[in-house]
């Protein structure tokens, strides 16, 4: 895309020097915690109210296209106002840099996890953090619940999407795929229920914007798999490296939602079915993720970290597990500058379609269910030392032995609780607070 016709296709703004952008975007990077809420927040305030690099409808669109898009929508978003600002290289640097600092802190507390977490210190960390988690996806799921409950059929397509994944072991793509489906063809017969916020008059088309959009396809799809056909060539199809680039690659084409509603795939099949890792060391990895800067999805990182950490040869662990949290991450992220600098042509007559909008309001709902499955799959992992499931033909339920109920981990969990739902406390500080209390609790009670 040229800069005449990035020009052309933006509100006129005041002109910013990439240099000052640069400095922004590093401190946004280093500075963004507490999730995509309060990192979208940020940006609007750094960047609307205080700085005026950008206006509030255009903001808005922005955040609005980017909640169309699977993958992290706050990275999403930093990627695009970079590219309003500065075209393909602002983009490339906001986005990049919205990410790398909480990488490299995520993977230096991975290190950490896997040196010592057999130490009491560690574990009394780590068992704080994870009753932290519960909290902090109750709290998510009550806010995105009052933006997607518009009508009683959100309600009803969340409790469908909790029963398919809790009693059906529905794969999870193909509920969110399902969700996506309805709303696009429902929006017809109900668009007083459906789609009823996307703008009423399309925009006009821009000459050139197949083009921008074949050849925006063509280089970030070859840079996005680049990696991964490289280490299928030197390592071999199979290798956990390779496996781990495409199974996140694959991940990141359907991961609406956020991280929340992504782990509900990852406790099927990461856990479940390839066994990396284990419940607990999902829990875990989420709460280092909730103490970090950047993007929640971090947690998949740590998850790729200890994968290959298991399955190190021919390297030595910390070496395959730096690769494979750098190959995860790739993956992960990687996708996000395709879905932006491909649909910027189209992202004024995406916003306006309203089956579109369908769609993605289908899917928030789902979302709720989703997270719903989550927190009792960690809950019941949580409060219990055994848990499992029972069943019958196709139908599947919990189960748990009621003599290994963990007392411990149900106060701090409701202390938690406490503090994020009632006090309003950050959700950083509330990880922080619960990991001292969980080393307390290993050694004092």
């Amino acid at each position: 895309m040229t800069t005449d016709q990035e020009t052309s296709a933006r509100p006129a703004m005041p002109p910013v020097a990439f240099g000052e952008a640069a400095r922004v975007w590093t401190m946004i990077g280093f500075t963004s915690f507490g999730g995509a809420a309060g990192q979208i927040a940020m940006m609007h305030r750094l960047l609307v109210d205080d700085r005026k690099w950008i206006d509030e409808p255009r903001f808005l669109h922005a955040l609005n296209y980017c909640t169309l898009l699977p993958g992290p929508e706050a990275q999403q978003l930093a990627t695009y106002i970079g590219w309003v600002l500065h075209g393909v290289r602002g983009g490339l640097f906001a986005g990049l840099m919205f990410v790398a600092p909480g990488a490299m802190v995520m993977l230096g507390l991975s290190f950490l996890y896997a040196y010592g977490h057999d130490l009491p210190v560690v574990a009394g960390l780590f068992f704080g953090v994870k009753t932290a988690v519960l909290a902090v996806v109750f709290h998510a799921i009550a806010r995105i619940a009052k933006r997607a409950f518009k009508h009683w059929v959100f309600m009803a397509i969340a409790a469908l999407a909790f029963a398919l994944l809790m009693f059906l072991d529905a794969p999870f793509p193909l509920v969110v795929i399902g969700a996506g489906l309805f709303g696009f063809m429902a929006q017809p017969h109900a668009p007083k229920i459906f789609g009823a916020d996307a703008p009423v008059e399309a925009a006009p088309a821009r000459e050139g914007r197949w083009g921008e959009t074949f050849r925006a396809i063509v280089i970030w799809s070859g840079v996005w798999w680049a990696p991964v056909a490289f280490a299928a060539l030197t390592l071999g199809p199979h290798h956990i490296i390779t496996t781990l680039g495409v199974f996140f690659g694959k991940l990141a084409m359907l991961s609406f939602g956020g991280a929340y509603a992504l782990l509900a795939w990852l406790a099927q099949d990461a856990v479940s079915v390839k066994g990396w890792l284990s419940a607990a060391e999902m829990a875990d990895g989420l709460g280092l993720a909730e103490t970090t800067p950047g993007p929640t999805i971090l947690v998949t990182q740590h998850v790729g970290f200890l994968a290959a950490w298991r399955a190190p040869a021919p390297f030595s662990a910390p070496v395959a597990a730096a690769l494979g949290a750098l190959m995860t991450s790739w993956a992960t992220f990687a996708p996000s500058f395709l879905w932006i600098f491909a649909g910027a042509p189209h992202m004024e007559r995406l916003r306006s379609n309203k089956r579109l909008a369908a769609a993605l309001s289908a899917i928030t709902a789902v979302v709720v269910g989703v997270m719903s499955y989550l927190a009792a799959w960690f809950g019941l992992r949580l409060l219990f030392g055994e848990s499992g499931w029972g069943a019958s033909g196709l139908l599947r339920w919990p189960t748990v032995d009621l003599a290994s109920f963990d007392w411990k981990a149900a106060l701090l969990s409701a202390l938690a609780f406490v503090l994020v739902m009632r006090l309003h406390w950050g959700l950083v500080q509330v990880v922080l607070v619960m990991a001292a209390l969980g080393v307390v609790a290993r050694f004092a009670l």
